[in-house]
């Protein structure tokens, strides 16, 4: 008798896993709920979509056509509202049933919204699905002025959609430089010019207070907490998500700012899995419970997840190990983040010239991530040393090396 398998979410996590699971096992049924009305798409290239850069047929990767030849059911426009663990089922918004062997949760989340009057009105756009972007280059080719309000990964994604729309826009950031939680002043200053070349203005110790509106209920301005009024006709707001975990707030499964998972993608529930950036994973590398939302940890998580829920619940043949990269391709020069920038408990920097700047990020002695601005050469040689988990201690310095030699540092692997 073939296995039952559910995935609720289509994300690169979801059809990661499901694909995982029907070339292992193709007579299983398989099934992938999504709430988004279209099925796989690459997130990462919507933001080019936005921009104007790329149309809209590249940037799909499934059509439904290719899960139905591999006998894969996929639901679309699909809500999942409860689900039962004891019972191993699914119950969906329309009333459908779905019942499992092994339940994999890749549900992602949804952009926060801003917790300030009128931060709801026409106008204002949050970034995260394709129809997301379609909204946001619709609204960014009719403004003339805008605001970005969020000083992450997404925000800056926005702040370059209304620098290649031709929008005079103002980035609103609450600390003394963009992502500060992974770069000092110096390196993000980097940023912060390659900004303004797109006539993008970077605002400091800012943020919103409220937004204003015309008539019609669109807005018109955004007020800082400082008073200043920012005219936009336009505002993309990436403050971060509320992750997807309501319909299952009536179960035993462990929440904590997400689904938390042992380094299998297990949860604490029999026969129930999660992966993508809705997880609070057991990082291995790290020691301690991690989340991460780039594109490739969430593909490994969901192939990892995929390749256990194959066995026996209990003993997993697979473990998530990964360092993961994200990179950032709006300016003249690379920009990539790998591992865990924001945290650890010492770092290492240096700027080599205007636009090359390197930080390192330790944690009792190991790299556990960085940023490198400019230069991406020493990724490869970062990140093997990150998975290798070698203690640099009394090596800092060579972590700086315009070109690393791996060679040089002790406990290396051949």
């Amino acid at each position: 008798m073939s296995s039952s398998y559910v995935i609720i979410g289509d994300g690169i996590a979801g059809s990661s896993a499901a694909e995982t699971l029907h070339d292992a096992e193709p007579d299983a049924d398989i099934t992938v709920i999504t709430d988004e009305g279209e099925a796989l798409y690459n997130r990462i290239l919507i933001k080019e979509f936005a921009k104007g850069r790329m149309p809209e047929a590249p940037i799909s990767i499934h059509s439904p056509d290719w899960y139905g030849e591999r006998g894969i059911d996929l639901q679309l426009n699909t809500h999942v509202t409860t689900v039962d663990t004891d019972g191993h089922s699914v119950e969906t918004h329309s009333g459908g049933s779905y019942e499992y062997d092994k339940l994999l949760v890749a549900t992602g989340g949804t952009p926060t919204q801003l917790p300030v009057d009128n931060s709801d009105v026409e106008g204002i756009e949050h970034f995260w699905t394709f129809e997301d972007a379609r909204a946001i280059k619709e609204g960014a080719q009719a403004a003339e002025n805008g605001v970005i309000v969020g000083a992450g990964l997404l925000g800056i994604d926005l702040a370059a959609i209304c620098g290649a729309q031709d929008v005079e826009a103002n980035y609103l950031m609450r600390g003394e430089c963009w992502w500060r939680y992974a770069l000092s002043p110096e390196g993000a200053e980097i940023i912060h010019d390659a900004l303004r070349e797109k006539n993008v203005t970077p605002v400091f110790e800012s943020g919103v207070d409220h937004f204003e509106t015309d008539d019609d209920g669109h807005v018109t301005a955004a007020v800082d907490p400082n008073g200043e009024r920012f005219k936009a006709d336009f505002v993309g707001a990436a403050i971060g998500l509320d992750f997807n975990t309501e319909f299952l707030r009536d179960t035993d499964i462990e929440l904590d700012w997400g689904i938390v998972t042992d380094e299998h993608m297990q949860t604490n529930v029999k026969d129930v899995y999660a992966a993508g950036d809705i997880t609070q994973f057991h990082d291995v590398l790290l020691g301690e419970r991690a989340q991460n939302g780039a594109w490739g940890s969430a593909k490994e998580q969901g192939s990892v997840a995929a390749k256990n829920m194959l066995g026996e619940w209990g003993e997993p043949s697979e473990t998530f190990e990964w360092v993961s990269s994200y990179s950032i391709t709006h300016f003249d020069f690379p920009f990539l983040s790998f591992g865990h920038p924001t945290l650890g408990d010492d770092e290492v920097e240096k700027k080599y010239s205007d636009t090359e700047w390197r930080r390192v990020a330790l944690k009792d002695g190991k790299v556990v991530g960085g940023v490198l601005i400019g230069d991406l050469a020493p990724q490869s040689k970062l990140k093997q040393l990150a998975r290798e988990q070698v203690d640099v201690s009394d090596q800092k310095d060579l972590l700086l090396e315009e070109t690393i030699e791996i060679e040089k540092f002790d406990g290396i692997e051949a």
